[in-house]
């Protein structure tokens, strides 16, 4: 098995470097490190909550520690590619980058992340205590130390239109099942003019279309790879889910489906033009926030839809994490540890309501009377959705890594942009489910022999 820091650098190879018109990009005061005068470079992906912390530091966190944030904020598949290229490469661009559960184990091993548990552990304020196991879980290395500060957790359920369910008297379960889903997708598709019965994604990428179709994966039976690494992703069960998922999507999902990733169908449920989506469950706050969303206080919220298993909500962490190549490590902590600290949940909280809190990450949030009230459509459901997720066992059978909605191998980032490149081909009818997974099982059984 090749070294993780080559497989990486394999996989990025061909990626051309990406320009972005954001502020700040390389550029910045190198005066000091931690005080007055510092300029730190942040890489982050285009989420709600991202651009939230964008128009939120200058005023803040800026003017309390005399530190200039300069933000990069790429949408998911670019940031992916981004910071690859930037980390694998030690190319030293940015002092902070978002990064995952999926990045922080593999990337750890190759040394490339700075031990951020010592800094979270001098600050009193901080209290890392409060972090949900889940996310200390995922975002720890091999030596139990933290390599990554949560920005928020989330894991995955099923948001619907209550106004569209009771105006076609549909009442979905709190824990649904797939073949439920469906049937509630077709009687309530075209319950207003040009609205579609479900959104799914389907723009290609591991973290894109790959998330939620894997999800859907486990819990039909199926599974990337048996745990002695042979590929799976032609087996009955993958092609199953795969067909199932397309089917759904292709009779009743949003327009554009081929191009519509977690933005695309957060854009469709918060304007009304889809009456469900399955996603993360981090996408209600913006939901729930009226300036934003013409479906504020309308949606419904249930667990996960499920098969064979009893639960099939993934994991996620968007986190900080900083390149052991930023020269500025102490103006960088002093960022991270407020940015994933509780006073920045409470500025967020007063300053653009407490639904827009970056929350999942924290027990201590779902005890703050605001946001308790605030979420009180979404609050318990998505911190049990965490806590009843399983890296270790997201399927019917046992697995050869850890991951729910992808595989903690190196290899996956560009195992699972291709294949599905080649279902996203499906969806759009240029290809067959048959066809798109045959392809994706040789590329699989290449991966796998490296494994073996």
């Amino acid at each position: 098995m090749p070294s993780t820091r080559h497989a990486l650098i394999a996989g990025i190879a061909g990626i051309a470097v990406l320009v972005t018109g954001c502020a700040g990009a390389g550029g910045g005061s190198t005066s000091g490190d931690g005080g007055e005068g510092a300029s730190i470079n942040v890489l982050m992906v285009g989420n709600p909550q991202m651009e939230d912390i964008a128009k939120l530091t200058k005023d803040t966190f800026t003017k309390d520690t005399g530190i200039t944030v300069n933000f990069t904020i790429l949408p998911e598949n670019e940031l992916r590619d981004k910071v690859t290229q930037d980390i694998a490469t030690q190319a030293g661009q940015y002092d902070v980058a978002t990064i995952g559960a999926y990045e922080v184990p593999i990337w750890n091993e190759n040394g490339w992340l700075h031990e951020l548990g010592t800094y979270a552990g001098k600050d009193p304020g901080f209290d890392t205590a409060d972090l949900l196991k889940p996310m200390v879980q995922s975002l720890s290395g091999s030596d139990g130390k933290l390599y990554a500060l949560p920005f928020y957790g989330e894991s995955s359920f099923l948001m619907y239109n209550k106004e569209i369910m009771a105006e076609k008297g549909v009442t979905v379960p709190e824990r649904p099942t797939w073949d439920e889903v469906a049937d509630i997708a077709a009687k309530v598709d075209g319950a207003r003019p040009g609205m579609k019965g479900i959104c799914l994604r389907g723009l290609p990428g591991w973290g894109e279309l790959g998330a939620p179709l894997t999800s859907v994966v486990n819990t039909f039976g199926g599974t990337w790879f048996t745990k002695d690494w042979q590929a799976q992703v032609n087996s009955p069960a993958f092609k199953k889910a795969t067909n199932f998922y397309v089917d759904l999507v292709k009779k009743h999902g949003e327009a554009g489906a081929p191009q519509a990733g977690f933005t695309e169908c957060l854009n469709a449920m918060s304007q009304g033009k889809v009456a469900m989506w399955y996603d993360a469950t981090s996408a209600a706050g913006s939901l729930e926030d009226p300036s934003v969303s013409k479906v504020a206080g309308k949606v419904g919220y249930a667990y996960a839809p499920v098969m064979e298993t009893k639960s099939s909500g993934w994991l996620w962490a968007w986190a900080w994490a900083m390149p052991k190549t930023t020269k500025k490590a102490d103006a960088a902590s002093k960022f991270m540890l407020w940015a994933s600290g509780k006073e920045y949940e409470k500025l967020v909280g007063e300053k653009l309501g407490w639904a827009r809190v970056p929350a999942g990450k924290r027990a201590s949030t779902y005890e703050i009377p605001e946001y308790k009230k605030a979420s009180a459509a979404f609050g318990d459901i998505t911190l049990k959705s965490i806590e009843e997720a399983d890296p270790a066992n997201p399927g019917v059978q046992p697995r050869p890594t850890v991951g729910i909605q992808f595989v903690a191998i190196p290899e996956f980032q560009d195992l699972g942009t291709k294949v599905t490149q080649e279902i996203s081909a499906a969806i759009a009818g240029k290809t067959s489910v048959d066809e798109a997974l045959n392809n994706g099982q040789k590329l699989a059984e290449e991966v796998a022999k490296k494994q073996q």
